[in-house]
């Protein structure tokens, strides 16, 4: 079964809830077998619209993937970044 990857481009418009975001959201990852590749850092924006914060998460499949988005505690940690970030994200089945 392929991995998968979430990727998600942020705008952080109220950092201290955003920070109680991220830490829960960093428990659900984890708990669903998530790994970050890269969170925050340096960036080349080369087409489309740019965030200033990137973050690709490897998980073991895409149904591993979407199980933690759809979990309370992910969705728990949701509820402090919605009104305090603008968010693009995906879950994209990777090719092994």
């Amino acid at each position: 079964m392929p991995g998968a990857f979430w990727i998600a481009h942020v705008t952080v418009t109220d950092e201290e809830a955003y920070m109680k975001y991220a830490a829960i959201a960093t428990e659900a990852i984890a708990e669903h077998g998530g790994t970050f590749l890269a969170r925050g850092g340096r960036a080349v924006q080369k087409e489309g619209r740019a965030h200033p914060r990137n973050v690709v998460a490897r998980f073991p499949s895409l149904e591993a993937a979407e199980t933690c988005y759809h979990s309370d505690r992910y969705q728990e940690a949701l509820s402090f970044a919605q009104g305090a970030s603008e968010r693009d994200l995906v879950l994209v089945e990777a090719l092994d």
